[in-house]
C-alpha cells in the first residue's frame, strides 16, 4: 500500500507540475478521497471537493467513464458552478471515524434479534421485558432447549458480551478524546443529549462555523422541507432527508422519549397536536439542534443559563 502510494504520488507530483503554479483540482467525494485530497493539497495543489448528490444532476448523458466524469469536473470549477463538499480536517476525519464504528450496536442489536427468534423456535416468549442485565442472564441461563438451539444461543450471548466491551471501549477512547472540547461538555446540557449524541454532533459537524446561521445547518442536517415552485406559488414539502444521516437520526432520537425538555416540549406539543407526533418529533429535532448550533459556536446556550 506505501508502495502504491508513493507511486501515485510521483505520477500526481508530475501530473500537478504540468498544471503550473497552484492548480485549482477537482476531486469528486467518492471511494477513498481522503488520501488523494491531502496528496494533492501537500503537493501545491487547491483542492475542490464535489458534492456527489449535486453532481448527479449532470450525470443524465449517454457516454459515462472517467474521462466523461473528468472532463464534467473541469467544466463545472471552470465555470464556478461545482458543488462543493467542505474537506474536514485529519483530526475531525479520525474522530468520525470512531463515532461511525460505533455502528457496533446496531449489529449488536441483531444479534439479540437472533437470539429471540432462536427461542421463538421452541415456543419460548421471554417473561422478562428486558433480557440483557443480570436477571435476564439468569433467565437464558435456565433455558430448556434443544442442543442446536442451546448451541447457538450460547453463541449469541458471547457474541454480545464481546460487542458490549468493544462498544465500552470505543466510548471511553471517544471521551478521552472529547472530554476537553467545549462545545462538547456545552450541549449535553440539552434534555435528552449525552455523551453518543455529542460526539456524533461535534465530530459530524466539525468547525460549526462554516454554517452563517442555524438554519443552514438543519437544511445541512435534511431537516427543513423542500421547497416546489412554479411562477409565484410555492409549495412546501417533507423535509429533504439529504444531510448528515448521522446527525438527523441522533437529533431525533434525542427528542423522542422526553420530547427536549422545558424548552422545546411546548413546541413538539402545540405541532403533533396540529400535524401528528412524527412530524412533532422532527420540529422538536431541528429546535434541539438548533441549540446544538449555538452551544457549539458560542460555547453556552443561553436560554439554559437564563432558565437557571
Amino acid at each position: 500500500m506505501v508502495e502504491k502510494v508513493r507511486e501515485l504520488a510521483g505520477q500526481s507530483g508530475w501530473i500537478i507540475e504540468e498544471a503550473g503554479p497552484e492548480p485549482e483540482v477537482a476531486v469528486e467525494a467518492t471511494w477513498g478521497w481522503y488520501w488523494a485530497a491531502d496528496l494533492i493539497a501537500d503537493m501545491g495543489g487547491t483542492v475542490h471537493l464535489g458534492h456527489p448528490l449535486a453532481i448527479k444532476g449532470y450525470e443524465n448523458r449517454r457516454v459515462k467513464n472517467d474521462l466523461a466524469d473528468a472532463t464534467l469536473l473541469a467544466d463545472l470549477l471552470r465555470m464556478n458552478r461545482l458543488p462543493e463538499a467542505w474537506i474536514a480536517p485529519d483530526s475531525i476525519r479520525q474522530l468520525r471515524e470512531l463515532v461511525r464504528y460505533r455502528q457496533l450496536s446496531q449489529m449488536r442489536s441483531g444479534l439479540k434479534g437472533q437470539i429471540h427468534s432462536v427461542m421463538g423456535k421452541e415456543a419460548i416468549i421471554p417473561t422478562l421485558v428486558e433480557l440483557w442485565g443480570p436477571a435476564g442472564t439468569a433467565y437464558l441461563d435456565s433455558l430448556d432447549m434443544g442442543d442446536a438451539y442451546a448451541l447457538r444461543v450460547d453463541s449469541l450471548r458471547d457474541l454480545v458480551d464481546i460487542f458490549d466491551d468493544e462498544i465500552r471501549q470505543l466510548e471511553k477512547r471517544i471521551h478521552q478524546r472529547l472530554k476537553e472540547d467545549t462545545g462538547y461538555r456545552v450541549v449535553q446540557q440539552l434534555n435528552g443529549v449525552g455523551r453518543v449524541h455529542a460526539a456524533v454532533f461535534v465530530a459530524e459537524i466539525g468547525d460549526v462555523h462554516r454554517f452563517p446561521n442555524a438554519r443552514k445547518l438543519c437544511s445541512w442536517a435534511g431537516l427543513t422541507p423542500k421547497v416546489k415552485e412554479s411562477d409565484l406559488k410555492s409549495y412546501p414539502q417533507s423535509i429533504s432527508k439529504q444531510g448528515s444521516r448521522l446527525v438527523r437520526w441522533w437529533a431525533v432520537e434525542a427528542v423522542s422519549r422526553y420530547h427536549g425538555g422545558a424548552e422545546i416540549r411546548d413546541l413538539y406539543q402545540r405541532v403533533a397536536e396540529r400535524r401528528g407526533r412524527n412530524i412533532g418529533k422532527v420540529a422538536a429535532a431541528r429546535k434541539l439542534l438548533t441549540l446544538v448550533y449555538y452551544g457549539l459556536r458560542d460555547g453556552e446556550i443561553r436560554c439554559l443559563r437564563d432558565a437557571a
